[in-house]
């Protein structure tokens, strides 16, 4: 809930978005955000993997690396809130600092998923991280109302600034609680004795398992989605050009949808299958889409948010419970490692291609043509991937014999 209550304050489908058109930035910019997010993580998880496999302390590990994500968004905050700079490339500014918060959190996961191996039961995995994500989409959907009355001012940057603070302080309060956790001892890892050993072990995964490979090019399709997800707002605010502080109500109404998908994808993934919870997600994204492109009203922009938030807590949940599942019994950071970094390149290429699309012409034909990319990703995932909890293939040996 600590988690949920500040990302109010830094969420990549309104807040970022909004601050950084607000401070002048491209619309290649603006629209990278999300993709931009994916990018940063996937940089350096295959490092963090390899080395976290070396982890005697797991608990211990995950509460110190996780104050890697506190300097750059602290700094961010203290810049903004009482330095105040301005001007025409201000925006670089805090671009840094985003890039040096996403490759933190990049860092941060493969452990921090090994980690909460340790503290949740296999076969009510989804309902973990449902409840999970749903406590924080609650707390997040507080920290939404909070934004609103924040940022309501003529000049919302230094308040979006202090809301940099407020998330700074949440993740402090976030990484103490890991303290409190029990968690089951888990097997000295094997270790990986260089990084080429390691490397053969991803080529073996990708060469032997043809479920996680099919179920990797369906996300590749998928990429296509971190491009629109910053275009929303962006688009709303050009036709209604409302207040930023509507970025607040927005984000409320996406965690609270967020909180009841994330529990309800939980219990149908458990019960029917995770990748079944992820195609409702990715049908929630498209109703997104779609609203968009009709949005006439600040109504239409709210439903935007709600479906939104049904596809990122669907997502959320579905995508964690579908690494444990496709992993069985190999190292997990792996898994997470190998999905953030195939897909990467191709989010790239999604954000490079939407910027030049709309520098050129305009937002809505771009949202069209990933509208159509979004229904082909979301048919490979039903037709050419298998729920994993079905299909157990040949194991895949944890590091190559010499």
């Amino acid at each position: 809930m600590f988690w949920g209550f500040g990302v109010a304050f830094h969420s990549i489908e309104a807040i970022i978005p909004l601050f950084l058109a607000a401070l002048n930035a491209p619309k290649i910019v603006v629209g990278s955000v999300a993709g931009l997010f994916t990018i940063g993580m996937a940089i350096p998880q295959i490092f963090s993997a390899f080395y976290g496999s070396r982890i005697r302390n797991l608990k211990l590990a995950t509460v110190l690396i996780h104050f890697l994500l506190l300097p750059p968004i602290f700094t961010a905050g203290f810049v903004f809130a009482f330095m105040g700079p301005h001007g025409p490339n201000a925006w670089i500014l805090y671009y840094i600092c985003y890039i040096l918060f996403i490759l933190a959190v990049g860092i941060v996961m493969p452990i921090w998923a090994d980690f909460l191996e340790t503290v949740h039961l296999a076969e009510r995995r989804g309902s973990f991280f449902g409840v999970s994500f749903a406590g924080g989409s609650i707390a997040g959907f507080a920290g939404g109302f909070v934004v609103n009355r924040l940022i309501d001012k003529p000049d919302p940057v230094p308040y979006i600034g202090i809301g940099f603070l407020i998330y700074s302080a949440c993740i402090l309060g976030a990484i103490l609680i890991f303290i409190l956790y029990r968690s089951r001892p888990r097997p000295a890892p094997k270790r990986v004795h260089s990084f080429a050993q390691f490397t053969l072990v991803l080529k073996g995964i990708m060469k032997s398992d043809h479920n996680f490979r099919n179920y990797i090019l369906s996300r590749i399709i998928l990429t296509a989605n971190y491009a629109a997800i910053p275009l929303y707002a962006i688009h709303a605010h050009d036709k209604l050009d409302f207040h930023i502080s509507e970025a607040g109500i927005f984000t409320a109404l996406m965690v609270v949808a967020s909180g009841f998908s994330s529990f309800l994808a939980g219990k149908i993934g458990d019960r029917f299958g995770h990748k079944h919870a992820m195609v409702i997600s990715f049908l929630a994204y498209l109703g997104a889409l779609i609203a968009a492109l009709l949005a006439e009203t600040l109504w239409h922009v709210y439903l935007i948010f709600i479906f939104m938030g049904v596809g990122k807590g669907g997502f959320i949940t579905s995508a964690m419970s579908l690494v444990y599942e496709f992993a069985g019994d190999n190292d997990k950071k792996i898994y997470f490692a190998l999905i953030d970094s195939l897909t990467a390149p191709f989010v790239l290429v999604a954000i490079l291609l939407s910027g030049f699309f709309i520098s050129t012409g305009s937002i809505p034909p771009v949202l069209t043509v990933i509208g159509f990319i979004l229904i082909a990703g979301i048919l490979a995932l039903i037709f050419l991937t298998k729920e994993p909890r079905t299909l157990r293939e040949v194991p895949i040996p944890r590091e190559p014999q010499p």
